[in-house]
């Protein structure tokens, strides 16, 4: 007959607790991003510009837009800025006349993107395959509201988000004359109504006249985990339980 010591037991439950989550990371991490070129960082050509179909020298892949919606490389959008079909564009920042913290790269430390949400207002889209319908996911990303430099006045941001037939917004943030509001992280839980559905950024802003900019980066949708995921802990911790009960009776 095998003893089974109070330290032994307890042993057991802390090994059976560190298996379970262990398990249940593996599962969360077969819930891959979604996105392609989350990042921005993938581009038809190597400088900032205006992108998508009303800018066909520029293209981000994966992605598609006919909006005046800009991708800028690090250190360039208050630096250089970006050419466009009405010329060259940049945002207020420290190395243009604003010490408003426009930060020289995205929190992902690369390309993000700026839309102009109040002129020749498009999405930015991209299908994601793989999904089916009635799923649940999440769709985060970092955004941040800015002004277009050479204009002047307070203005507004946010961006609507659209995933298939559903759609969400994040706040509107207020911005000062020459501001910017810094990076935020945002989650949208969705669920889906159709397989494959598309992905959808459309960015809103007032007043047209003192061009607002919102930004974008590190987008990435992901399947959330059924709950069964989150019962496997329980499950294992309890089963050891009951086995080591078993065998210290016998």
């Amino acid at each position: 007959m095998q003893i089974f010591s109070p330290g032994n037991w307890k042993r057991q439950v802390v090994l059976a607790a560190a298996f379970s989550i262990g398990m249940a990371s593996v599962a969360l991490a077969a819930n891959p991003n979604l996105v392609l070129n989350g990042g921005f960082e993938q581009t038809l050509i190597n400088s900032s510009a205006q992108f998508g179909s009303s800018y066909p020298t520029q293209q981000v892949t994966s992605w598609s837009t006919a909006g005046y919606n800009f991708v800028f490389k690090s250190g360039t959008a208050d630096n250089g800025g970006g050419t466009g079909t009405y010329g060259n564009v940049q945002l207020w920042g420290p190395n243009n006349g604003s010490a408003n913290g426009l930060t020289a790269a995205s929190p992902l430390g690369g390309n993000f993107i700026a839309a102009d949400g109040g002129f020749e207002v498009s999405p930015i889209t991209q299908t994601i395959n793989g999904l089916a319908a009635g799923e649940r996911v999440e769709v985060s990303f970092y955004w941040a509201g800015a002004q277009q430099s050479g204009f002047l006045g307070a203005n507004t941001e946010k961006w609507q988000v659209s995933l298939g037939s559903s759609t969400q917004s994040t706040a509107i943030v207020n911005n000062a004359s020459k501001g910017f509001t810094g990076w935020m992280y945002q989650t949208f839980t969705f669920v889906t109504t159709v397989a494959n559905p598309v992905l959808s950024f459309l960015a809103v802003g007032t007043p047209t006249g003192q061009p607002p900019f919102a930004l974008l980066d590190g987008v990435s949708v992901t399947v959330v985990p059924e709950p069964a995921t989150g019962s496997l802990m329980l499950a294992g911790i309890a089963g050891l339980i009951g086995l080591s009960r078993r065998r210290r009776s016998a």
